[in-house]
């Protein structure tokens, strides 16, 4: 049932006026995208379509063999793609929740949730921090997690003794869609398969210290009952921002309220007079490592925004020098003398 994935009647009534659904086609989730084709959920069938360019999650108009076309995604969650390219990955397509998973221990990297949250707001799905491992913590984490992740809900659970499980089950639900997000061996696995009170995802062996390895290779979206529709990630230790400043303003919310009431415009928050910055750090409200964690995320947005301009017009160019070289070839045909 396409309801199992998250259709809806906002989904439906916009089908029903579209063109495609008049043409015979079906509507479908891909629940699996590969470099050159896609595994495509419909009512009835997943069906293998030869198609590329489509991420997990997305919502599509197919013939359920040679084509799809890509419906229009309420949220996308991407980061910047890996080597020169200046193009973005989509990490999953049309998810309501973004859960940024940390293990509790060791004690959470609180600079890699302040990164996985700017690409979550990014997103415009709605954040959730959750700290897995709970019961190997020696204090409450909760806290510390909770000053960089303004407005954000954070969870610290246990996959071992059920800990705040239901806190994170409230949060879900049939219909909805969520993704996991976070480096390798940080529970992921184990936590849903908790969540879900049987195994639906696998795990790696057990290590030493007892704590499971993340064993996803492949993004993939599942539907787990009662949960909602889960899009599985691989592990990420690091990733790198796209060109959208708009998470990085939501994510860090307290330090863009403090430099709207500097002095200068364009303080830069070094020795300029009534720098509301400054005097934060100096007065003890805000981190001095916070503003440098901004600061290296506003330059990476910055640089990948650039990039992208830079292509936009590399590109612009390129297909105006070989438009007007079409036309000069053109109008020399049409010149020459007939015969020739």
């Amino acid at each position: 049932m396409l309801e199992d994935l998250g259709w809806d009647d906002a989904r439906a009534t916009a089908w029903d006026a579209d063109p495609l659904s008049l043409s015979g086609a079906q509507p479908g989730r891909v629940v699996r995208a590969e470099r050159t084709a896609a595994r495509v959920a419909l009512a009835d069938d997943v069906v293998t379509v030869p198609v590329s360019g489509l991420a997990v999650g997305d919502w599509v108009a197919t013939d359920g063999a040679t084509w799809a076309s890509v419906l229009p995604r309420r949220t996308t969650l991407a980061r910047q793609a890996a080597g020169t390219t200046s193009d973005e990955q989509v990490l999953a397509a049309n998810v309501d929740a973004v859960i940024v998973v940390e293990p509790a221990d060791p004690e959470p990297n609180v600079r890699r949730v302040e990164r996985m949250l700017t690409l979550a707001w990014s997103s415009g799905a709605a954040p959730v921090v959750v700290l897995t491992k709970n019961d190997l913590a020696t204090r409450d984490l909760v806290p510390d997690v909770a000053a960089v992740a303004l407005g954000v809900d954070v969870v610290a659970t246990s996959s071992l003794t059920g800990e705040n499980l239901d806190a994170v089950r409230r949060l879900l639900g049939p219909g909805r869609t969520f993704v996991l997000v976070g480096p390798s061996g940080a529970g992921k696995s184990s936590l849903v398969n908790a969540l879900a009170g049987r195994e639906v995802l696998a795990t790696g062996d057990v290590r030493g210290d007892g704590r499971g390895r993340h064993t996803t290779t492949h993004r993939e979206l599942v539907v787990v009952e009662d949960l909602g529709c889960l899009v599985d990630t691989p592990g990420v230790r690091e990733v790198a921002m796209t060109g959208d400043a708009d998470g990085l303003e939501a994510a860090f919310a307290d330090v863009v309220e403090l430099a709207a009431t500097c002095r200068f415009a364009d303080c830069e928050h070094r020795t300029e007079p009534g720098c509301s910055i400054n005097a934060a750090i100096d007065d003890g409200t805000l981190d001095a490592a916070r503003l440098g964690a901004f600061q290296k995320l506003e330059r990476e947005i910055a640089y990948q925004a650039r990039r992208r301009g830079e292509v936009a017009a590399y590109t612009a160019r390129t297909e105006r020098r070989a438009r007007v070289a079409r036309i000069r070839e053109a109008m020399a045909v049409k010149g020459r003398p007939r015969g020739l």
